[in-house]
């Protein structure tokens, strides 16, 4: 990946000390659409388990890996969000502000899937999101994305 941005070169992002609302909640809201998404990949792999009449259960494994990365390179992609994101109406953004394209949205994807293959980058990640001023976490901050929230236009 990258080198981690310092915060001279989030040229597009609002500035989280004067337009502080895009930031506002976004940790918290990140948690309950992780928590929406997972249910979604929980429900898409169950279903291609029955579409393989009981095969795919002795692949859950692999079928968890690829069905939640196609799931989030898709959704991130296409809208810059997740479902669970769009639900908790927050995006997540470039270094310039603009939406994240498909490269963008693979390498975030990667760096989400290998943060959670490992304890401590999802800590770190987890404490990063919650203490930093705009609530990013180990792969936002190697990218230079951030989430914000959606109803507070740029």
């Amino acid at each position: 990946m990258g080198t981690i941005m310092n915060t001279a070169t989030y040229t597009g992002l609002p500035d989280p000390d004067y337009q502080s609302e895009f930031y506002a909640d976004v940790p918290a809201k990140r948690a309950l659409a992780w928590v929406f998404d997972t249910l979604i990949v929980v429900g898409l792999v169950l279903l291609f388990i029955l579409l393989t009449v009981g095969i795919g259960f002795f692949f859950a494994g692999f079928l968890w890996l690829v069905v939640g990365f196609v799931y989030r390179v898709v959704t991130l992609a296409n809208g810059s969000a997740t479902l669970g994101m769009r639900l908790m109406s927050i995006e997540i953004r470039r270094h310039d502000g603009q939406r994240l394209d498909l490269g963008t949205a693979v390498m975030h994807t990667l760096g989400y899937t290998l943060s959670m293959s490992f304890v401590l980058p999802q800590i770190a990640s987890i404490i990063l999101m919650m203490t930093g001023d705009r609530g990013q976490g180990l792969t936002d901050l190697v990218l230079g994305t951030a989430a914000i929230n959606r109803s507070a236009r740029m």
